[in-house]
């Protein structure tokens, strides 16, 4: 990045922090991916909150990134199963927050399994959690009960830029490691498995180039969907996996389970949008198959009269090429900023909340007068 755009960007989250600053500025814990332009965010956060600690998602961190950041706070080592025992994630927050106020910003549902303990044990309190995430957001909204104000920004139309953007970037790397094998697309019947925001660009973008794409979902509503654009829709799913030269998971639930991998056609290439443990079931992957690698990247999978490919070892593709969506992007972390200040002001009850069309549109103005290169 330029320093005349890190300069620009710089100016944009002061602008963000200012008009959605806290009324009180609690202590703060971030999970964030950490790209080459998040520096910028992570200030933004730092203006708004007391940030005690960043946890960077561990298979997309930037080095240079890191770096920046580790100037401005502390940095952790972000781990699943730090937040699975709640006695484990009670311990951390008090080391890093005893007695505070504290939001938790969130990527993928991290807080979700010990927010009970942390909202009754921690020494502080709680103020809630902002989720950037579908996968993270379902992890939230199916507990019967909340025990504390979560503001999501998954579905947020702001988002909507962002996620048809992630789906260019999938297919983008998708091919990338496909050509790094001498095989294109084109030729191959697509499975695209989940038909979410990410699904649904995906198969768009996969038809725009000429491939025959199929679309599975267990959701009947979704289902319809996909047929009204246009796509075919697999009722059994096996026969659909069997037919596909590339399967594209995108349930952010385990697309694949162990023995689904042997219902996969000899050379598929199988992609995913997100981590290996949300999607795939690796773990149970019987131990016949030999894994040796066949380009950068991309793992082959053997056992006798079978094989396929797994690209990223399972992670989501687009992180090999950084996974950028331009400007679009910063959209979606200045809606983090306004969630956290709804929370801030204690009118939430425990649930699932959303920012405001108001503060959308004052996000979207504010984004227009730094972004809108047309102007």
């Amino acid at each position: 990045m330029e320093q005349f755009e890190r300069a620009r960007l710089d100016s944009y989250f002061a602008r963000i922090s200012r008009t959605f600053a806290p009324r009180e500025r609690p202590a703060s814990f971030l999970i964030t991916h950490l790209l080459p332009e998040r520096p910028s965010f992570v200030r933004g956060i730092g203006t708004s909150t007391d940030l005690r600690v960043v946890l960077p998602k561990p298979k997309s961190i930037d080095p240079a990134a890191r770096r920046t950041i580790e100037k401005m706070t502390q940095c952790d080592t972000l781990t699943r199963e730090m937040f699975e025992n709640p006695d484990t994630a009670v311990d951390y927050l008090e080391s890093r927050a005893a007695g505070e106020d504290v939001v938790l910003c969130d990527v993928g549902g991290y807080f979700a399994p010990a927010l009970d303990a942390l909202c009754d044990r921690f020494s502080g309190r709680i103020l809630g959690v902002v989720e950037d995430t579908e996968n993270g957001h379902r992890r939230y909204a199916e507990r019967d009960k909340l025990p504390c104000p979560v503001v999501s920004v998954a579905r947020s139309p702001l988002k909507d830029p962002e996620d048809y953007l992630v789906g260019q970037s999938v297919v983008f790397s998708t091919e990338a490691l496909m050509r790094s094998r001498g095989d294109i697309l084109h030729g191959r019947n697509a499975l695209v498995l989940g038909f979410g925001k990410l699904g649904s660009s995906i198969a768009r973008l996969l038809h725009a180039k000429g491939i025959r794409v199929t679309v599975y979902d267990i959701d009947p509503v979704r289902t319809t969907q996909a047929l009204s654009q246009g796509f075919g829709v697999a009722r059994d799913r096996d026969t659909a996996l069997h037919g596909a030269g590339l399967v594209l998971c995108a349930t952010g639930s385990v697309s694949l389970r162990g023995e689904d991998f042997a219902t996969l056609r000899n050379g598929a290439y199988v992609a995913t949008v997100t981590s290996s443990e949300d999607e795939l079931d690796l773990a149970a992957l019987p131990d016949v198959y030999q894994q040796t690698p066949s380009a950068d990247h991309v793992t082959k999978y053997q056992t006798t009269g079978h094989f396929f490919y797994l690209l990223n070892g399972g992670n989501a593709v687009n992180f090999l090429h950084g996974a950028s969506v331009g400007p679009f992007i910063f959209l979606v972390q200045a809606e983090i900023l306004a969630g956290i200040k709804k929370l801030t002001h204690g009118e939430l009850g425990h649930g699932m909340h959303e920012v405001g069309a108001a503060d959308r549109a004052t996000i979207a103005a504010t984004w227009l007068d730094f972004f809108n290169r047309n102007q």
